[in-house]
């Protein structure tokens, strides 16, 4: 482990509750309101982490252990993710997949904690969440594998590290951009898609909704309070930030060869990454359940072309 590199998943502990207050501050500025303060995410885990939790006699220790794996994991997603051109502090062969499958663990916790309540209620919501992240999980696999494929392709090896997200991030350029380009801007639509999936974003879930027929990803968290809350709600925003990271890191080509510079381009692009979803947010409605598959389909055939076009390019 690179110990310098540190800074980064430092970095994300720090901000990454800033992303959704700058969601709803564009809301609110879009709408004319004042709106929430920019920092009320922080001031809302420190409200809770002064409370304390209610358990109900039905539930197990499988429901108290649904926060704490959930935020642990999400926190050691961000020692193989890097930021920009910057490396993460952890990097091995194929960590994309412990990636992925770090978020699939912390996602599976989340559901069986829900299920652990016995409210049929919160079983609507954990069947919805993994319909969809069924669906989600193959496009983020597939486009991060068309980027890894680009980087190749441009004339940049991958020096021994086969799909390792640090040397796949630092070789993107605007020289990938120009051999690429089209391909690369189809998988940053695919992986824009997964972003505002897997953080429950308009148009697939309302995060302020509370609507019975309409709630997924809020649902399976009603019957947690206090510290568990904060866990759930700082793993989420953690969660926001990682993805949001994959897309800025795609979009933001900075690589200047020094680590702040780079990772200081990556921040800012996900910083206009929250202002586009709270954009997003304001100008169109939620999407009828029986559209989402077919959203997150049309990600998945988005980002298999172009993987195929890298390949035949």
């Amino acid at each position: 482990m690179n110990y310098g590199r540190l800074a980064l998943p430092v970095l994300a502990l720090a901000l990454a509750p800033l992303l959704p207050g700058i969601i709803n501050r564009t809301k609110a500025v879009i709408a004319g309101r004042k709106g929430q303060p920019l920092f009320q995410l922080y001031f809302d885990l420190a409200k809770l982490l002064r409370k304390g939790a209610v358990y109900s006699h039905t539930t197990s220790l499988v429901f108290r252990a649904g926060p704490v794996v959930g935020l642990i994991s999400a926190a050691a997603v961000l020692l193989v993710l890097p930021l920009g051109g910057a490396a993460a502090p952890v990097t091995f062969s194929a960590d994309l997949i412990f990636l992925a499958y770090l978020l699939g663990l912390m996602r599976f916790f989340t559901v069986i904690a829900a299920l652990d309540t016995g409210s049929a209620f919160e079983a609507m919501g954990a069947s919805r969440e993994v319909q969809f992240s069924a669906l989600a999980e193959p496009v983020l696999l597939m486009a991060l594998a068309a980027i890894a494929l680009a980087g190749q392709s441009s004339g940049s090896p991958l020096h021994g590290l086969p799909f390792c997200l640090s040397v796949i991030y630092s070789r993107l350029s605007l020289a990938t951009w120009m051999h690429s380009g089209p391909a690369l801007l189809m998988v940053a639509g695919a992986l824009w898609v997964v972003f505002l999936a897997e953080n429950s974003r308009i148009p697939f879930d309302d995060p302020n909704t509370h609507l019975e027929l309409t709630m997924i990803h809020e649902v399976m968290v009603l019957d947690h309070g206090g510290p568990d809350f904060a866990m759930i709600l700082y793993g989420a925003s953690l969660k926001m930030w990682t993805l949001g990271a994959l897309l800025a890191g795609l979009i933001v080509p900075v690589r200047t060869g020094n680590s702040f510079l780079d990772a200081g381009a990556c921040v800012l692009g996900l910083f206009v990454l929250a202002v586009l979803t709270g954009v997003v947010e304001s100008v169109m409605a939620r999407l009828r359940l029986t559209r989402v598959p077919q959203l997150l389909v049309s990600a998945g055939f988005l980002s298999t072309f172009a993987l195929a076009l890298i390949i035949w390019s």
